[in-house]
């Protein structure tokens, strides 16, 4: 078991009693020299025996700050994780040194965190399982129903169409293009709810539709840059890297207001991880609060025990990277 999932250990003094000693070591030692040395103290007392008594009163008490100091600093450190921990950015730990109530304490919250980080990945996995459920439910809805529907409406103005009088006839068909337009539309929604090029071509596949339907939407000029010896990833993984994809383009066309895009898909150097780069000539983050988008793109990435970083690009606009680990070829080490 790693040192941040240990239990208090139990056997140290307690914190109360650690203070009272370091206190009582102090005052003995300071009692001691000065009983020692040929100081003494008269009535009333002299202006250099008070210059003595106020030295020996300082050294004890810069002696005990520094001993109490050493000995609560990891209460410090343990106070500003507290307040900047996050749980979509797992790994958060403070070193476990020493024995003690205090080492106890960091002990305890480790594996608070440990607890929490986990209950969290099962939890955050359950609901993007139902979620990616649902969107395919609703999908396959659209695609049979409403787009069955519309096909069947669009077969029936195309014969009405031909049996109509010519002066009605450019009616029934504005009629007919509204309606293939309609099918169009809900042909994208579905599309977009549920891949299914991901399921039936593949990940670049998949990415590559969705780069080209990124840039017939927005007329910007997107670059991909796709490897042609991807290792296989898994399905849930896969759908992960196509989620992330899918989110950042969005949050490039409404906030960055770039004219260019590139999308990158890789083997990293060493064989054991998948990178996928996306970067644009935008405004940049500019220091703003995450949102939910992006909370989310962190909770996929997770559920994959990938990693996902979102920074400021060298030539300005925003770079993402999220790194999933190839499976059976990670390195542990």
């Amino acid at each position: 078991m790693g040192r941040g999932s240990r239990g208090p250990r139990g056997g140290g003094v307690p914190l109360f009693w650690r203070v009272c000693l370091i206190n009582g070591a102090v005052f003995t030692a300071g009692t001691a020299v000065l009983a020692a040395s040929p100081a003494t103290v008269s009535a009333p007392v002299l202006a250099t025996e008070a210059i003595v008594l106020a030295v020996g009163l300082g050294v004890m008490l810069l002696a005990n700050g520094a001993l109490l100091r050493a000995t609560l600093a990891p209460l410090d450190r343990l106070r500003h994780l507290m307040e900047g921990v996050d749980l979509l950015r797992p790994g958060q730990r403070l070193p476990d040194l020493g024995y003690g109530a205090v080492s106890d304490l960091i002990s305890s919250f480790n594996a608070m965190l440990a607890r929490l980080e986990a209950e969290r990945s099962s939890s955050s996995a359950l609901a993007l399982a139902a979620q990616e459920g649902e969107r395919h439910r609703v999908a396959q809805e659209l695609h049979d129903e409403v787009g069955q529907g519309l096909t069947a409406v669009l077969l029936g103005l195309q014969r009405v169409a031909a049996r109509v009088p010519a002066d009605v006839r450019c009616e029934v068909q504005l009629v007919q293009e509204t309606a293939r337009a309609s099918l169009d539309e809900v042909r994208q929604v579905a599309r977009r709810l549920r891949p299914g090029v991901l399921d039936d071509l593949g990940l670049v596949s998949a990415l590559t539709s969705l780069v080209t339907e990124h840039a017939r939407l927005t007329d910007a000029d997107v670059c991909r840059r796709f490897s042609s010896n991807l290792p296989d990833l898994g399905a849930q993984a896969e759908l992960v890297v196509y989620r992330v994809a899918q989110e950042a383009l969005t949050n490039v066309a409404r906030h960055a207001a770039a004219d260019r895009v590139c999308v990158e898909l890789m083997q990293t150097p060493r064989g054991d991880a998948v990178l996928l780069r996306i970067t644009d000539n935008g405004r940049g983050v500019g220091g703003r609060p995450e949102g939910a988008g992006m909370r989310g793109m962190r909770e996929r990435a997770m559920l994959v025990e990938g990693s996902l970083t979102v920074t400021p690009h060298q030539e300005g606009g925003t770079e993402l990277q999220l790194f999933v680990p190839v499976p059976g070829r990670r390195d542990d080490a």
